[in-house]
């Protein structure tokens, strides 16, 4: 009993809108830290680690699955819902992270896939049995048509049908990933009662919130009408690669279902008592901001919804921004959107926008004043690069699948690098499950020690949204881009700033809008004159890739 009493020792407790504006650290524990040389990085190395992340000055932690998981997909197919696999350490180390972290002011949000599970998770070994046990309707059966060729033309987002063969019972059951990921059916209500469960099992051991793995693919259309092609110009490749025909479909039917509303609201019921707060992975390319707005629209659904929109291959220009949020604001006027610029999926941003070092820092201020939560992803604070990875050495089976047009998301997730001095970057005294890059031990959190490293900026940029509650959840008006100048203020009941951004590697000028301004000094040349004051209409030189941000007086 004691144990739990401290376990649930959340910080700031009664704070049930801390998530507002939050900063959440996310971790993919196969590569954070090791700390018996396996190679694999774990909980308890996640705990050794975690001071640098609230150095940092991050609200929360965001932990990719660590659940009992054959690692077809990485632990993203679970086999135990209430259980830590066991190269991760066991239920006793996930105590103690808990602990620790709420110790250090941190909170906890674990990654919940719900959808699916692995196709060794007793629920489907049972439902593939007979179509007449007790859960022979708890995944997604169904009869193929009358020529043997799957039931419809959904297709997996890992390419290929989304219908795999049963010889047992003759069926297909539904995957929307791998063929050894089944969907579970959430139109039975004793699929969602036993999820909500899991939910239930992770509140009481102290967690403090979810991020909601493919939150829109909960339910399925229960006739299993066909989607509607695209025409090419049409497609996107925000979720799937190009090289995927995933991305020739309008996603209707398969996916962002209405009913998913309703179990929403259950799983909101179950986090209500503990304060605790979701975020939901949107994933669909055509209408990510309206089922962002329509999942976390009120108080009874979700608090927030992680956004793809700046996920992207597209650079993201003045004009990307201004037209994400008119978009958001016409499709969510009352929704929350989580922003991120990299995460274990997409490659980092570092590389996919071919950012300087001056660009780092000016894209880490801005998603700083962005409204909305912020996600930052593991060595994103260091400026890591996308790490080549050989095909001989890749693990993905994405990568695998679809190389070399795609390959895959092993680049992004290579382990995070402490020191210099050694191969493994701190990471592991073994050898590291993927190769560490040696460009990447250069910028590792013992090399960055001075002023001026991109490390020391993420600390003062988060900082800064701390000291100013209108960067954590003012309004944000006057959102406007001229060339490529990004600017906006954000309104607080007790203050106003003006935020504005050259995003290129041209000079530029802005005026300051009505009003008597002081520029923020955050001892970093690369940021606003500190210090100095300016009246209505004050024009301000930026150069490539500075920053103007000032407090109305």
């Amino acid at each position: 009993m004691a144990m739990m009493q401290k376990l649930n020792a959340r910080p700031g407790a009664a704070d049930k809108d801390w998530w507002r504006g939050a900063v959440i650290y996310q971790i993919y524990p196969r590569s954070f830290q090791d700390s018996n040389g396996d190679g694999i990085g774990d909980l308890a190395g996640i705990v050794q680690r975690l001071p640098h992340i609230a150095g940092l000055g991050a609200d929360a932690i965001w932990i990719s699955p660590f659940f009992t998981s054959p690692m077809k997909d990485f632990g993203y197919d679970v086999s135990d819902y209430c259980d830590v696999d066991p190269m991760f350490g066991d239920l006793a180390d996930f105590d103690a992270l808990i602990a620790r972290a709420h110790e250090l002011g941190l909170r906890v949000m674990i990654d919940l896939v719900l959808s699916h599970t692995s196709d060794q998770h007793p629920w489907f070994v049972e439902s593939k049995a007979n179509r007449s046990n007790d859960r022979a309707n708890w995944y997604v059966w169904a009869d193929p048509k009358l020529d043997g060729n799957p039931p419809n033309n959904w297709l997996s987002i890992f390419g290929g049908s989304a219908w795999q063969w049963d010889g047992r019972r003759l069926q297909y059951y539904l995957h929307n990933f791998l063929t050894s990921q089944p969907d579970l059916n959430f139109h039975e209500p004793a699929v969602q009662e036993a999820l909500l469960d899991v939910a239930r099992f992770w509140l009481a051991r102290g967690v403090d919130g979810f991020r909601l793995d493919t939150i829109n693919f909960y339910f399925h259309d229960k006739h299993l009408r066909d989607n509607p092609g695209l025409a090419h110009q049409e497609r996107n490749a925000d979720i799937a690669p190009a090289v995927n025909p995933y991305n020739h479909q309008m996603h209707l039917f398969d996916k962002n279902q209405p009913e998913n509303i309703e179990f929403l609201k259950k799983l909101r019921a179950v986090m209500e008592p503990y304060n605790a707060a979701a975020v939901g992975e949107v994933g669909d390319a055509q209408r990510g901001l309206e089922i962002l707005g329509e999942y976390t629209t009120g108080d009874d659904r979700m608090q927030m919804c992680y956004a793809f929109e700046f996920l992207s291959g597209d650079g993201l220009t003045a004009n990307k921004v201004v037209e994400t949020f008119a978009a958001l604001t016409a499709a969510a006027p009352d929704g929350w959107a989580c922003w991120a610029f990299s995460n274990h999926d997409v490659m980092r941003h570092i590389s996919r926008w071919s950012l300087s070092e001056h660009a780092a820092k000016a894209y880490a201020t801005l998603l700083m004043c962005l409204r909305g939560s912020a996600c930052i992803y593991q060595g994103e604070e260091l400026g890591l690069p996308e790490a080549d990875i050989a095909f001989e050495d890749l693990q993905d089976p994405y990568g695998i699948q679809f190389w070399p047009e795609f390959k895959g998301r092993d680049g992004c997730r290579t382990p995070m690098v402490w020191q210099a001095d050694n191969r493994s970057g701190g990471f592991s005294t073994g050898k590291p499950w993927l190769p560490v890059p040696s460009e990447h031990l250069a910028k590792s959190v013992a090399a960055q020690g001075a002023d001026t490293d991109l490390l020391a900026h993420y600390r003062r940029v988060i900082a800064l949204r701390h000291r100013f509650k209108a960067l954590r959840d003012g309004a944000q008006p006057d959102l406007a881009a001229s060339g490529d100048v990004l600017s906006f203020l954000r309104v607080g009941e007790a203050e106003t700033l003006f935020c504005a951004f050259n995003l290129g590697d041209g000079e530029a000028r802005v005026d300051l809008p009505a009003g008597t301004w002081r520029a923020l000094d955050l001892s970093d040349a690369d940021l606003a004159d500190g210090g100095k004051s300016a009246g209505t209409g004050a024009g301000v030189r930026l150069g490539p890739w500075q920053v103007c941000l000032a407090v109305r007086q």
